[in-house]
């Protein structure tokens, strides 16, 4: 992740907790099987893939 400083990744994950936990919460009232409960699903692991792969440059 050149181009960015530990400041940065450190603020996007702070950005990306806080939107995967709204997630988390909106989740239960949305009906199974529809398109906005499928893509919430989809969104919450595309942030935690995003997560993950900051957290690994923050490491480096």
């Amino acid at each position: 992740m050149d181009g960015y400083t530990k400041e940065e990744l450190g603020e996007a994950l702070r950005a990306i907790a806080s939107t995967i936990s709204k997630c988390d919460k909106v989740l239960p009232k949305l009906k199974q099987g529809t398109s906005q409960h499928t893509l919430l699903i989809r969104r919450i692991k595309a942030f935690h893939i995003a997560s993950s792969l900051i957290n690994k440059a923050l490491e480096e």
